[in-house]
């Protein structure tokens, strides 16, 4: 199976939040777990989402769900280390688009991963996809759209 590669526009970064690693969050090996970079990567996204006015589901049932989730390691992350959460977004489409990450631990520099979250918009009272609300994709207008 090919190795997976994500390499992202310096550009397209748009908001950064910081969240530290618990001991919680450790896991056998003594560092960051799977599992936890996962949720982290989550708590993230709902920081983004939220400082830039953006309900998660919104009165009319749509909201925005997960379809996908690439993420590459470069270097662990142990307990106590404060991550620095870089996120933006790109190639946006008719119902959605990606949230990307670039994490990495300031104290030293490190690159500690890279992720990519793929996005749709969904109404949650009729279970279908939805197309990207005017709203949305006016609040991101520098974002490189897909055919």
């Amino acid at each position: 199976m090919a190795r997976l590669t994500l390499n992202f526009p310096e550009d397209q970064y748009c908001y950064s939040t910081h969240l530290t690693v618990r001991v919680t969050d450790i896991n056998g090996a003594n560092h960051l777990g799977n599992d936890s970079m996962i949720s982290m990567i989550s708590e993230a996204r709902a920081r983004f989402l939220y400082a830039f006015g953006i309900r998660e589901t919104a009165d009319d049932g749509t909201g925005i769900i997960v379809t996908d989730l690439a993420t590459t390691y470069r270097a662990e992350a142990h307990a106590r280390d404060q991550l620095l959460f870089e996120v933006g977004v790109m190639d946006f489409n008719k119902y959605g688009g990606d949230i990307t990450f670039r994490i990495s631990r300031p104290a030293d520099g490190t690159l500690v991963a890279m992720a990519k979250s793929g996005f749709v918009f969904f109404n949650y009272r009729h279970s279908r996809v939805v197309p990207m609300p005017e709203s949305f994709r006016t609040t991101f207008p520098r974002v490189n759209w897909l055919d």
